[in-house]
């Protein structure tokens, strides 16, 4: 929302100057619609929701809507410039905060990304799409039970944002929260680094269930302090028995950059 967008003909739109080839409707509702279309730039499918607009403020409502993470980073990243570290922090401090309201009902959110995290006006982050959400603690107790979960994950968690345990589930273990905790330093390296730490390996179509096993390289650049770049790399812990959980990030994050007084960023 808020993107310049034009319907060129029948079978293209454009916004912000890019092309976007329709193939077919998803599905629609009472005051929307979603259109399956191709990236003429870069040969990619999108998802294009488009919502009716009846009136002038309908309008201007849908024009000051900023859209989600992913967005902002792509725009960053088309501009060949990158997300400044404050910036990052108050978003990041805002995801944290999201993410610990669920985990403190005893839920994992299961598919954390950059397209399912919403930006308003002043860069405070909504959580959503919470289709995959379940329960935070899943004891698995045989190998068809840890067959089940695999093939759950398969399905429900996007892959290059999945946590290493979920790509080969165990028999005899106990998968928690912190595979949300994988995604959410997979976010923080795309707010850094202008793209996910295996989005590129899964469009290669390379293994990322192989990828995620190893230690994650942190490209080396002066962009970032040590500290953020620690924080990252504390995060990014294969075992998840050693990954933190969210009130141990909040407090590594409130050392980094103290939140406002009285800034409320807990929204799901």
């Amino acid at each position: 929302m808020g993107h310049a967008l034009c319907i060129c003909s029948r079978g293209t739109i454009t916004i912000n100057s890019k092309r976007y080839l329709l193939i077919h409707r998803l599905g629609e509702g009472g005051f929307s619609y979603v259109d399956l279309v191709e990236g003429l730039h870069d040969g990619r499918f999108y998802a294009l929701k488009r919502i009716l607009c009846h009136d002038k403020d309908d309008r201007q409502e849908a024009l000051h809507e900023r859209g989600t993470l992913w967005q902002e980073v792509e725009a960053l990243r088309d501009k060949g410039s990158f997300m400044p570290e404050e910036r990052i922090l108050v978003i990041f401090h805002g995801i944290c905060r999201g993410l610990q309201a669920i985990h403190n009902k005893g839920y994992a959110h299961r598919d954390l990304k950059p397209t399912n995290v919403l930006l308003d006006n002043e860069d405070q982050p909504l959580l959503m799409d919470l289709g995959s959400m379940n329960q935070a603690r899943i004891e698995v107790r045989s190998s068809r039970e840890a067959m089940t979960i695999q093939d759950w994950a398969a399905q429900r968690c996007t892959i290059s944002y999945r946590a290493p345990e979920l790509f080969s589930v165990e028999r005899e273990c106990v998968i928690d929260e912190r595979t949300d905790i994988w995604s959410l330093g997979c976010v923080l390296y795309c707010m850094m680094f202008g793209e996910g730490p295996y989005d590129m390996i899964f469009q290669k179509g390379d293994s990322v269930a192989l990828a995620v096993q190893n230690h994650l390289t942190v490209p080396q650049n002066t962009r970032y302090s040590p500290a953020l770049e620690h924080l990252l790399s504390s995060i990014m812990v294969v075992n998840p028995q050693e990954r933190p959980f969210i009130a141990d990030i909040i407090c590594q994050l409130e050392v980094i950059q103290p939140p406002p007084t009285g800034q409320d960023a807990t929204r799901i």
